[in-house]
Protein backbone atom coordinates (compact mmCIF):
# COMPACT_ATOMS: atom_id res chain seq x y z
CA UNK A 1 0.00 0.00 0.00
CA UNK A 2 1.54 3.54 -1.09
CA UNK A 3 1.29 6.32 1.65
CA UNK A 4 -1.45 8.81 0.69
CA UNK A 5 -0.28 12.59 1.27
CA UNK A 6 -3.47 14.93 2.04
CA UNK A 7 -2.85 18.65 2.72
CA UNK A 8 -5.75 19.64 4.16
CA UNK A 9 -7.51 22.16 6.80
CA UNK A 10 -9.17 24.35 4.36
CA UNK A 11 -11.48 23.75 5.86
CA UNK A 12 -10.58 20.68 8.32
CA UNK A 13 -14.01 19.90 8.42
CA UNK A 14 -13.95 18.99 4.83
CA UNK A 15 -10.11 17.29 5.73
CA UNK A 16 -12.18 15.22 8.19
CA UNK A 17 -14.31 13.75 5.83
CA UNK A 18 -11.07 12.77 3.38
CA UNK A 19 -9.45 11.01 6.27
CA UNK A 20 -12.87 9.38 7.09
CA UNK A 21 -13.53 7.99 3.36
CA UNK A 22 -9.95 7.17 2.95
CA UNK A 23 -9.48 4.55 5.87
CA UNK A 24 -13.38 3.25 5.20
CA UNK A 25 -12.34 2.56 1.59
CA UNK A 26 -9.07 0.51 2.92
CA UNK A 27 -11.22 -1.08 5.25
CA UNK A 28 -13.81 -1.89 2.70
CA UNK A 29 -10.99 -3.24 0.37
CA UNK A 30 -8.45 -4.80 2.96
CA UNK A 31 -11.03 -6.10 5.60
CA UNK A 32 -9.08 -6.74 8.88
CA UNK A 33 -7.72 -4.06 10.67
CA UNK A 34 -6.21 -2.53 7.41
CA UNK A 35 -6.07 1.19 7.64
CA UNK A 36 -4.63 4.11 4.86
CA UNK A 37 -0.87 5.06 5.23
CA UNK A 38 -1.59 9.11 5.43
CA UNK A 39 1.25 12.00 5.65
CA UNK A 40 -1.20 14.45 6.33
CA UNK A 41 -0.10 18.35 6.97
CA UNK A 42 -2.90 20.86 7.90
CA UNK A 43 -2.97 24.46 7.65
CA UNK A 44 -4.30 27.38 9.13
CA UNK A 45 -7.20 28.24 7.00
CA UNK A 46 -8.03 31.48 8.53
CA UNK A 47 -4.68 32.62 7.29
CA UNK A 48 -5.08 31.28 3.72
CA UNK A 49 -8.53 32.76 3.75
CA UNK A 50 -7.33 36.06 3.97
CA UNK A 51 -4.96 35.85 1.04
CA UNK A 52 -7.58 34.39 -1.18
CA UNK A 53 -10.03 37.52 -0.27
CA UNK A 54 -7.21 40.10 -0.38
CA UNK A 55 -6.16 38.12 -4.26
CA UNK A 56 -2.71 37.57 -2.93
CA UNK A 57 -2.71 34.18 -4.14
CA UNK A 58 1.21 33.80 -4.96
CA UNK A 59 1.60 34.48 -1.12
CA UNK A 60 -1.18 31.47 -0.39
CA UNK A 61 0.79 29.36 -2.85
CA UNK A 62 3.92 29.46 -1.34
CA UNK A 63 2.55 28.48 2.17
CA UNK A 64 0.80 25.51 0.76
CA UNK A 65 3.79 24.94 -1.40
CA UNK A 66 5.94 24.46 1.55
CA UNK A 67 3.08 22.11 3.40
CA UNK A 68 3.01 19.68 0.39
CA UNK A 69 6.71 19.52 0.73
CA UNK A 70 6.34 18.09 4.75
CA UNK A 71 4.16 16.03 3.14
CA UNK A 72 6.23 14.69 0.93
CA UNK A 73 8.84 14.29 3.92
CA UNK A 74 6.32 12.63 5.92
CA UNK A 75 6.62 9.92 3.07
CA UNK A 76 3.63 10.65 0.53
CA UNK A 77 4.09 8.59 -2.64
CA UNK A 78 1.12 10.96 -3.80
CA UNK A 79 -0.11 14.30 -3.13
CA UNK A 80 -4.01 15.28 -2.47
CA UNK A 81 -5.02 18.89 -1.85
CA UNK A 82 -8.19 19.00 0.47
CA UNK A 83 -9.75 21.46 -1.18
CA UNK A 84 -10.90 22.80 -5.05
CA UNK A 85 -10.41 26.59 -4.67
CA UNK A 86 -6.65 26.23 -4.01
CA UNK A 87 -6.13 24.48 -7.05
CA UNK A 88 -6.03 27.63 -8.62
CA UNK A 89 -2.44 27.44 -7.60
CA UNK A 90 -2.34 23.53 -8.30
CA UNK A 91 0.75 24.64 -10.85
CA UNK A 92 2.74 26.01 -7.69
CA UNK A 93 2.22 23.51 -5.47
CA UNK A 94 3.71 20.47 -7.81
CA UNK A 95 7.07 22.80 -8.77
CA UNK A 96 7.87 22.21 -4.97
CA UNK A 97 7.49 18.59 -4.97
CA UNK A 98 8.72 15.48 -6.35
CA UNK A 99 5.68 13.66 -6.17
CA UNK A 100 2.42 13.41 -8.19
CA UNK A 101 -0.27 15.82 -7.48
CA UNK A 102 -3.87 14.24 -8.26
CA UNK A 103 -5.68 16.87 -9.41
CA UNK A 104 -9.01 16.88 -8.05
CA UNK A 105 -10.93 18.38 -11.29
CA UNK A 106 -9.32 15.74 -13.14
CA UNK A 107 -10.89 13.00 -10.37
CA UNK A 108 -14.08 14.61 -11.23
CA UNK A 109 -13.83 14.99 -14.70
CA UNK A 110 -13.47 10.85 -15.54
CA UNK A 111 -16.23 10.17 -13.23
CA UNK A 112 -18.17 12.55 -15.49
CA UNK A 113 -17.07 11.12 -18.80
CA UNK A 114 -17.83 7.60 -17.13
CA UNK A 115 -20.81 8.41 -17.25
CA UNK A 116 -21.59 9.90 -20.63
CA UNK A 117 -22.09 13.73 -18.85
CA UNK A 118 -21.69 16.25 -21.83
CA UNK A 119 -23.04 19.16 -20.04
CA UNK A 120 -22.79 19.53 -15.82
CA UNK A 121 -23.20 22.50 -13.49
CA UNK A 122 -20.50 23.64 -10.86
CA UNK A 123 -21.30 24.69 -7.31
CA UNK A 124 -18.11 26.10 -5.48
CA UNK A 125 -16.55 29.14 -3.72
CA UNK A 126 -16.76 32.25 -6.09
CA UNK A 127 -13.63 32.10 -7.25
CA UNK A 128 -13.89 28.05 -8.43
CA UNK A 129 -16.92 29.35 -10.31
CA UNK A 130 -16.02 32.66 -11.88
CA UNK A 131 -12.84 31.74 -12.63
CA UNK A 132 -11.29 29.47 -15.28
CA UNK A 133 -8.35 27.46 -13.60
CA UNK A 134 -11.66 25.16 -12.68
CA UNK A 135 -14.31 24.72 -15.45
CA UNK A 136 -11.80 25.34 -18.11
CA UNK A 137 -9.79 22.45 -17.10
CA UNK A 138 -12.70 20.15 -16.97
CA UNK A 139 -13.47 22.07 -20.37
CA UNK A 140 -10.48 21.65 -22.35
CA UNK A 141 -9.24 18.56 -21.24
CA UNK A 142 -12.21 16.49 -21.03
CA UNK A 143 -14.96 18.27 -23.70
CA UNK A 144 -17.57 18.73 -20.98
CA UNK A 145 -19.31 21.63 -21.15
CA UNK A 146 -19.58 23.61 -17.61
CA UNK A 147 -22.23 25.93 -16.32
CA UNK A 148 -22.66 28.22 -13.50
CA UNK A 149 -25.21 30.20 -11.05
CA UNK A 150 -25.58 33.82 -12.12
CA UNK A 151 -23.52 36.21 -10.38
CA UNK A 152 -25.88 36.95 -7.60
CA UNK A 153 -25.96 33.41 -6.67
CA UNK A 154 -22.57 32.63 -6.97
CA UNK A 155 -22.20 35.28 -3.86
CA UNK A 156 -24.93 33.87 -1.95
CA UNK A 157 -23.17 29.77 -2.27
CA UNK A 158 -20.04 31.03 -2.19
CA UNK A 159 -20.92 33.13 1.47
CA UNK A 160 -22.69 30.28 2.71
CA UNK A 161 -19.28 27.76 2.29
CA UNK A 162 -17.63 30.23 4.06
CA UNK A 163 -20.18 31.92 6.97
CA UNK A 164 -21.39 28.16 7.84
CA UNK A 165 -20.32 24.87 5.92
CA UNK A 166 -16.75 25.89 7.09
CA UNK A 167 -17.35 26.44 10.82
CA UNK A 168 -19.75 23.08 10.52
CA UNK A 169 -22.63 25.28 10.34
CA UNK A 170 -26.21 23.18 8.74
CA UNK A 171 -29.37 25.02 8.03
CA UNK A 172 -31.88 23.86 6.21
CA UNK A 173 -32.67 27.66 4.90
CA UNK A 174 -29.14 27.06 3.07
CA UNK A 175 -29.69 23.98 1.99
CA UNK A 176 -33.01 24.49 0.56
CA UNK A 177 -30.74 27.08 -1.25
CA UNK A 178 -28.72 24.89 -2.44
CA UNK A 179 -31.03 22.33 -3.99
CA UNK A 180 -33.09 25.42 -5.86
CA UNK A 181 -29.64 26.30 -7.41
CA UNK A 182 -29.10 22.58 -8.38
CA UNK A 183 -32.71 22.45 -9.96
CA UNK A 184 -31.87 26.11 -12.13
CA UNK A 185 -28.75 24.30 -13.41
CA UNK A 186 -30.55 21.12 -14.50
CA UNK A 187 -33.13 23.15 -16.08
CA UNK A 188 -30.61 25.15 -18.15
CA UNK A 189 -29.32 21.51 -19.17
CA UNK A 190 -27.10 20.34 -16.40
CA UNK A 191 -27.35 16.61 -16.88
CA UNK A 192 -25.36 16.78 -13.36
CA UNK A 193 -23.99 19.02 -10.94
CA UNK A 194 -20.40 19.07 -9.40
CA UNK A 195 -20.19 19.84 -6.01
CA UNK A 196 -17.05 22.11 -6.49
CA UNK A 197 -16.35 22.70 -2.89
CA UNK A 198 -15.42 20.05 -0.17
CA UNK A 199 -17.68 21.43 2.37
CA UNK A 200 -20.82 21.15 0.15
CA UNK A 201 -21.44 17.47 0.58
CA UNK A 202 -21.62 17.99 4.42
CA UNK A 203 -24.83 20.05 3.25
CA UNK A 204 -26.72 18.24 0.69
CA UNK A 205 -26.56 14.63 -0.63
CA UNK A 206 -27.82 12.76 -3.21
CA UNK A 207 -30.90 11.76 -1.01
CA UNK A 208 -32.38 14.96 -1.53
CA UNK A 209 -32.43 15.55 -5.25
CA UNK A 210 -33.15 13.32 -8.42
CA UNK A 211 -30.30 15.35 -10.11
CA UNK A 212 -26.87 13.08 -10.05
CA UNK A 213 -24.43 14.95 -7.89
CA UNK A 214 -20.82 14.52 -8.19
CA UNK A 215 -19.07 14.95 -4.76
CA UNK A 216 -15.63 15.98 -5.69
CA UNK A 217 -14.17 14.62 -2.12
CA UNK A 218 -15.72 11.58 -2.41
CA UNK A 219 -14.07 11.83 -6.10
CA UNK A 220 -10.84 12.69 -5.13
CA UNK A 221 -10.47 9.99 -2.16
CA UNK A 222 -11.42 7.38 -4.36
CA UNK A 223 -9.06 8.53 -7.09
CA UNK A 224 -6.20 8.48 -4.04
CA UNK A 225 -7.57 4.43 -2.91
CA UNK A 226 -6.99 3.41 -6.45
CA UNK A 227 -3.64 4.66 -6.88
CA UNK A 228 -2.87 3.65 -3.46
CA UNK A 229 -3.36 -0.07 -4.24
CA UNK A 230 -1.88 -0.09 -7.46
CA UNK A 231 2.21 -1.05 -8.04
CA UNK A 232 2.19 1.79 -11.30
Amino acid sequence: MKTIGLLGGMSWESTASYYRALNEGIKQRLGGLHSAKISLVSVDFEEIERLQMSGDWESAGRILAEGASHVEAGGADFLLVCTNTMHKVAEQIQAAINIPLIHIADATALALKADGIKRVGLLGTRFTMEEEFYRGRIRENFGIDVLVPDTESQARISAIIYNELCLGKIDEASRNYYLDAVAQLAERGAEGVILGCTEIALLIQQEHTPIPLYDTTALHAEAALRAALTDD
